[in-house]
């Protein structure tokens, strides 16, 4: 049998997680952390791209692993602008605009890293369906303001695996169904999945759709203009304000919805209060995707990190069960999602695309 052994990285603000597959199967893995030291002599995240490179192999040098056995390299895709969702040839242009970019993201780092490491060994480098995938439809992005468009910026890695596993429980091919997909994290993001496609989704990063544990999703313009020219907060603060210091986090000073199941427990009023409007925002944003999909929906797909709170699952379902049968899929399994986008092309079942500058797709 040929080899198939994939490495994949993922590199996040403060640490760096590997994984080693033999096919579908998990080898070795590690969640290497940071120290904020450590990182503290690179001005810009992408300065830290050849530390991380040592640390990468250090790892796979401590745990004797010949890299000589790799038969990809794949990497977390970075902010590259729209393109369309699948695996990705890493090319000298796609590196060279991740190493000029202004916009700064950790996972800008994962098409560098992997490229490093599978040009040593002579192998090919991959990165899979990035936060960009942009396959949203013309009318999905019109707003009152011709100036501000709609974007396409969401959790697509989890949300096309997601989908995919899905499709399998209802016994049809991707490409043949009609499904909501809610990723629920640190950020959330709910996409209608049409034919294969995410044809509308909300901006999950800095834009729009339910509030979620760090970020403060849509909020009425006027008011915000208004909170912009009152003078009390600089352009940074405001951004903070809205991605990273939004949401749970702005309500109850804290972001991990564990701390705040607990808090619901304990009977805290507010928390309670706090938790229910995020669970009924995420049903109000199903519910809006049900339109767009005509009302014909095989499936409601919840997914990532807070789909493992039963009450917070419990609270959304009872708004949305109208509109289709809930399948919950808790958790995120990025590594394995980074593996199979690259074991796809290696087995022959999808064919790598090449990422052209401005938007432009293969």
């Amino acid at each position: 049998m040929a080899n198939k052994s994939v490495l994949a990285i993922n590199p996040g603000s403060t640490s760096t997680k590997i994984a080693i597959f033999n096919g579908d199967e998990k080898i070795l893995g590690q969640n290497i952390s940071h120290a904020a030291d450590e990182l503290a002599p690179f001005p810009r995240i992408i300065d830290q791209h050849h530390f991380r490179h040592q640390v990468i192999l250090r790892f796979l040098q401590d745990h004797d692993f010949d890299v000589r056995k790799l038969a990809a390299v794949v990497g977390r895709g970075g902010l590259l602008g729209p393109m369309a969702s699948g695996t990705y040839r890493v090319s000298e242009a796609m590196t060279e605009y991740l190493k000029q970019t202004k916009t700064e993201h950790a996972s800008n780092l994962g098409a560098l890293l992997a490229g490093d490491i599978a040009g040593d060994i002579g192998v090919e480098a991959y990165i899979v369906d990035p936060v960009t995938v942009d396959e949203m439809t013309d009318v999905a992005r019109i707003t009152g303001r011709p100036e501000i468009p709609r974007i396409s910026i969401f959790h697509a890695l989890n949300q096309k695996a997601a989908a995919r596993l899905a499709s399998r429980q209802l016994g049809k091919p991707y490409d043949q169904c009609r499904l909501i997909v809610a990723h629920l994290g640190g950020g959330i993001s709910v996409g209608a999945h049409l034919d294969g496609k995410v044809v509308d989704v909300n901006n999950a990063l800095n834009g729009d759709g339910p509030f979620a544990p760090e970020r403060a999703g849509s909020l009425p313009s006027w008011s915000l203009v208004e909170l912009a020219l009152s003078g009390k907060y600089d352009p940074p603060t405001l951004k903070k304000m809205i991605t990273g210091q939004g949401g749970i986090v702005a309500h109850l000073q804290v972001n991990d919805m564990r701390k705040v199941e607990d808090m619901v427990k304990a009977g805290d009023a507010r928390a309670t209060l706090v938790f229910e409007a995020m669970a009924y925002n995420v049903a109000k944003e199903i519910g809006g995707l049900a339109a767009v999909l005509e009302g014909r929906i095989d499936a409601i797909v919840l997914t990532g990190g807070i789909a493992f709170d039963k009450y917070f699952v419990e609270l959304v379902r009872r708004r949305v069960e109208f509109a289709g049968r809930l399948i919950i899929l808790p958790g995120e399994d990025e590594m394995t999602s980074l593996a199979q986008g690259a074991l796809r092309v290696l087995l022959g079942e999808e064919k790598p695309k090449e990422w052209k500058h401005a938007g432009g797709n293969a």
